[in-house]
């Protein structure tokens, strides 16, 4: 925890806040692992405070549709009172903010001294808008987006015109009204959720973005989840919007790579390593059969998702 006690944090306004922030920057993310995001509301002191402990590998600190207007402010001077005063955290920390003309470019400017791993800016729609949002970021940030809107998914790979923009997550729920479609299509097999899906998964793989699956708001059915999960997993995933540290148990697992898995890309890394050095790239293996360059290609990324 950040904090021993909130009782007298909790009384503080939002002027006594600003006064009290700290000094304290967490260092920057390193460990690579992106398998689940977990959405806090910071209006929750207790959840803010736990940003040292949470085994989310990405945690996302929501300014947008879950925090009424009225306290829009109140929310984001919580998360800089906290950030200011976070040592370190396990998790690579999100800060979501509106879109940028109803105030996310002045949740950015704010936000840009304190310390976490990047933005991600509500209901993009076009390049310009990922321009203007790049410009007013600090640039050891990354940028990611809430892939929201019918202009993105038609667009997601012309929008990525600078290497910080790293990361998509789906909104399946916006994006469903953004194309005039009813939220209830969001049942495990429907066509159209997958089409969706592997649309939005194809286009992040060919633009060099990491694509975050959507956020099943049924947070007690843990069933429905992980079959959410291991679906999306078949279809080439490798993360999932969560709700609550149960889903994120779910995730971490689910979207893990296990012992067998690195056990067998290490096997063909070294076999094939060998053989290519006496100019074979292609052979029978006693363990695993035919192996050949692009098995090899495939068992370095099961290794880099590791590393």
């Amino acid at each position: 925890m950040i904090f021993q006690n909130l009782e007298d944090i909790e009384k503080l306004s939002i002027e006594e806040k600003i006064a009290q922030f700290g000094n304290k920057r967490k260092a920057k993310y390193s460990r690579g692992q992106y398998r689940s995001n977990m959405m806090l509301n910071p209006l929750r002191l207790k959840h803010l405070n736990r940003l040292d402990t949470l085994k989310a590998d990405m945690i996302t600190l929501n300014l947008e549709d879950a925090i009424a207007p009225s306290r829009k402010r109140e929310a984001l001077v919580n998360i800089a009172f906290f950030l200011s005063h976070l040592e370190a955290s396990n998790s690579f920390l999100v800060v979501r903010t509106n879109p940028l003309d109803e105030g996310g470019r002045e949740e950015i400017e704010f936000l840009n001294d304190f310390a976490f791993d990047a933005i991600r800016v509500s209901k993009i729609r076009t390049a310009e808008e990922v321009r203007e949002a790049l410009d007013l970021l600090v640039e050891d940030k990354e940028f990611h987006i809430s892939m929201e809107t019918k202009e993105a998914f038609n667009n997601l790979q012309s929008l990525r015109i600078d290497e910080r923009f790293t990361t998509a997550n789906i909104g399946i729920l916006d994006l469903l009204n953004s194309l005039g479609l009813p939220q209830s299509l969001v049942q495990m097999g429907n066509p159209t959720i997958d089409y969706i899906l592997s649309k939005f998964l194809i286009d992040c793989q060919s633009a060099g973005l990491r694509g975050t699956s959507f956020m099943f708001q049924e947070y007690k059915n843990t069933e429905m989840f992980e079959a959410w999960c291991k679906r999306e997993k078949m279809m080439g995933f490798k993360s999932k919007a969560c709700m609550g540290p149960l889903q994120v148990e779910i995730a971490n697992r689910v979207f893990g790579v296990d012992s067998a898995q690195i056990e067998r890309a290490k096997h063909i890394k070294a076999v094939f390593e060998a053989n290519s050095a006496e100019g074979e790239h292609g052979f029978m293996d006693e363990k695993y059969g035919f192996i050949d360059e692009p098995i090899y290609k495939d068992a370095l990324l099961v290794l880099e998702s590791v590393e």
